[in-house]
């Protein structure tokens, strides 16, 4: 398998969730910072038209959404696994309810002012105008305040009742819903530590916390955009697995023309040729000027196909 490269940026929590896995598993892996914000031509150009970040690229497969390239991770290195046998369907309807419902009332109660105020502190406030209508646009539904902190507090009690009993939520190993749970708490915690006294009724949550951290990012090495554009083009896209069965939902054939587009926000479609959909996932094959043929690969649930 080609070397991992992770489109991201620092403050995104999406992508710390995936750079904590990393650490867990101890990758190598390749950073590639991309904008915050659109335009984004040189995403563009590897995703089709996705923009939500991070995703990951391996040759010319592009995976996007976390919960995919959590997938995908695994089976590049299933030890130490983020799937425990004896929890695997509790840990993945946890990392469900934590990436779906608790993130945006973390995520609410973190973009009040005042926490916009402190992230923002040291850019020019032109950045802070633009970050803020970028997030609209992409339709993110946000609560207001009082709202986002009634919830946030449901469910840091909720999450410090898993922690009364165990080390880790589910058990005495990390699993996938640590990470899922643990990357909006990161945020509040590193990017707008004035609201942070909101773990002072948990600090159970807060010694997890410590404990996710020291898993570290693993072994990272910067890549530039150019570069990984270079991969791209230098490369052919993986074959897909023989023993995948087409799993139609849709009454679309494969082959046909598509647009895949996430279900919520940042709904911006990628179009491309289908040639793969699995019980898990959607494939798309493309052809882009800058990169040659490139495979888009999307999970099943949390995204919509329409034929074209």
């Amino acid at each position: 398998m080609s070397e991992l490269i992770l489109h991201h940026y620092p403050m995104s929590p999406f992508s710390h969730k995936i750079r904590t896995i990393m650490g867990y598993k101890q990758l190598a892996w390749k950073s590639v910072i991309v904008p915050g914000f659109m335009p984004k031509p040189d995403v563009e150009a590897l995703t089709g038209g996705y923009r939500r970040t991070p995703y990951l690229q391996i040759g010319a497969d592009i995976y996007c959404d976390t919960a995919l390239i959590c997938d995908v991770l695994e089976h590049h290195e299933s030890t130490p696994t983020l799937y425990p046998e004896h929890r695997k369907g509790l840990s993945r309807v946890v990392a469900q309810w934590a990436d779906e419902q608790m993130f945006w009332a973390a995520m609410s109660y973190n973009f009040q002012p005042h926490g916009l105020q402190v992230l923002f502190a040291n850019a020019d406030r032109s950045l802070a105008e633009t970050f803020v209508n970028d997030r609209k646009a992409m339709g993110f539904p946000l609560m207001n305040a009082p709202e986002a902190a009634v919830n946030y507090r449901s469910d840091l009690r909720r999450i410090g009742s898993m922690l009364d009993e165990n080390v880790y939520l589910l058990g005495d190993q990390p699993c996938i819903a640590d990470f899922a749970v643990y990357h909006p708490l990161w945020f509040t915690r590193i990017a707008t530590p004035n609201l942070a006294n909101i773990f002072d009724a948990t600090p159970q949550v807060l010694t997890w916390m410590d404990r996710i951290a020291t898993l570290g990012v693993g072994r990272m090495e910067k890549l530039s955009m150019p570069e990984a554009l270079t991969v791209a083009a230098s490369a052919e896209p993986a074959a897909l697995p023989e023993h995948e069965v087409f799993l139609d939902d849709h009454g679309i054939e494969l082959g046909s023309k598509v647009a895949i587009s996430a279900a919520s926000f940042g709904v911006e479609p990628t179009i491309g040729k289908l040639i793969a959909a699995t019980r898990t996932r959607y494939t798309l094959a493309r052809v882009d000027a800058r990169v040659g043929n490139i495979h888009v690969h999307f999970p099943r649930v949390g995204y919509v196909m329409k034929a074209l």
